[in-house]
């Protein structure tokens, strides 16, 4: 190899023709283990064999659509860092709406018991247990490997939160919450959407719900049905929903005898969180 293709700066131009030239720089910055301002000020560093190696591995990994996250292995939400690999879904931006609105209702409270339904990476639990000192966060997920995910985030935040491994409601027996939040799978079956930015690479099981044909709603549907169970009265349910999905997940709370149901909007202007008081 050339003395100038080894410098991090030629590197980075040769790779910056083929992906994101600021995706690019990132994934240049986690193999050779530099900040930006280190290439910018030493473009004519030159890396090792291994370094170059892996970079030009990573580089091929993001030309083939694996995500970003996956490849640095981490992802911020709320302002936050967190750990993420291809057991758990890529935080989006579109779920603070969902920890906002419980935010607001936590704030009322001294000390809220929250359950966050299918925690996935843990972020949402992770958040609000940050947020609220005296709250006692259960964290639920079926997968032993998002839990694990889970957990490491939590620890490296140090956010007190208690990990259960089940099938939504079926581990917490007889519990009830002042909240519960869930941003569950919603994605319909067979959804165009599916085969396109990096959503081949993040595990379907937490995407679609596993109906053939079906509308995505089943896992909504089983939120919904067993949350008066787990309400304490006048809780809060908040579900995480598709862009389209929000007038039938209101009608599915009313029919289950929810108060004052709502949606809320994201940053685009999408109903993208409902939910519902349970009556006192």
């Amino acid at each position: 190899m050339s003395e100038a293709s080894r410098a991090i700066g030629a590197l980075w131009r040769q790779a910056g023709s083929r992906i994101d030239r600021q995706e690019a720089r990132q994934l240049l910055q986690y193999a050779a283990g530099c900040s930006h301002a280190d290439l910018i000020a030493h473009s004519e560093r030159e890396l090792a064999d291994a370094q170059i190696a892996q970079y030009a591995a990573l580089v091929a990994r993001r030309a083939a659509g694996e995500p970003l996250a996956y490849l640095l292995g981490s992802a911020f939400f709320c302002g936050f860092e967190f750990a993420v690999s291809p057991a758990v879904l890529i935080p989006r931006p579109d779920t603070e709406v969902l920890v906002e609105q419980a935010s607001t209702r936590a704030r009322l409270l001294s000390a809220p018991r929250i359950v966050d339904l299918g925690t996935g990476s843990g972020i949402v639990a992770v958040v609000l247990a940050l947020r609220f000192p005296k709250a006692a966060v259960t964290a639920v997920d079926l997968s032993s490997a998002a839990l694990a995910v889970a957990r490491a985030n939590a620890q490296r935040h140090g956010a007190p939160v208690r990990f259960v491994e089940g099938d939504w409601y079926r581990p917490l027996g007889s519990e009830r919450y002042d909240l519960i939040v869930s941003n569950p799978p919603y994605v319909a079956d067979g959804d165009p959407h599916l085969a396109h930015d990096g959503l081949p690479f993040e595990p379907q099981v937490a995407l679609t719900d596993g109906v053939a044909g079906g509308d995505g709603v089943a896992c909504i549907d089983a939120v919904v049905a067993g949350a008066r169970d787990h309400l304490l009265p006048g809780g809060w349910l908040l579900i995480e929903h598709g862009y389209d999905q929000a007038v039938k997940v209101r009608e599915s709370m009313a029919a289950a005898g929810f108060l004052e149901v709502d949606s809320w909007r994201d940053e685009a202007s999408i109903e993208r969180v409902s939910g519902g008081q349970n009556p006192y």
